[in-house]
């Protein structure tokens, strides 16, 4: 099994679409079976609540259906993830900080490096902004997604025969 973490700040908005998102285009692609998604916070002001009521309303007008729970992005996820995927620069800079001896480095990475047709350098928080905040995001996260899937099947082709 191929374990995916998807980390945002408070693991409301972004993260737990991104991991509902890459949960349908594993699904779609028939590799349920082979790739295993979660999604977690930089923070834990959230642990324990549902995604924001706004996101889950965009993504269900997508077909997504957003059910993780919040909780913080914790040490052990360095072993348990085999990808551990930031929504942002900061994002990616507090989980680099948490990694001090600097094992997992080649495990993080920002998760619009996997965008085909975006040019942004990061997922934008939709928190504070209006519907098409939360639009965007989705786009963005479908693009990425689908770009990464594409990057698991590079990385672990045997898994894939």
């Amino acid at each position: 099994m191929i374990k995916v973490i998807f980390v945002c700040l408070g693991n409301i908005c972004r993260s737990p679409s991104a991991e509902a998102v890459m949960n349908s285009i594993v699904e779609k692609a028939g590799l349920s079976g082979i790739v295993e998604c979660d999604s977690a916070g930089t923070i834990a002001f959230h642990a324990g609540e549902p995604a924001d009521a706004r996101m889950k309303k965009h993504a269900v007008k997508r077909g997504y259906t957003l059910t993780s729970i919040a909780r913080k992005f914790t040490h052990d996820d360095f072993e348990k993830f085999d990808y551990i995927v930031a929504m942002d620069r900061n994002n990616f800079t507090d989980i680099l900080a948490l990694d001090k001896e600097a094992q997992y480095v080649d495990k993080i990475s920002m998760m619009t490096s996997y965008c085909r047709d975006h040019e942004e350098e990061e997922v934008p928080d939709p928190y504070y902004g209006g519907p098409q905040g939360f639009e965007h995001v989705l786009d963005l996260l479908e693009d990425a997604c689908t770009g990464f899937l594409e990057k698991i099947k590079e990385d672990f082709p045997e898994e894939f025969e």
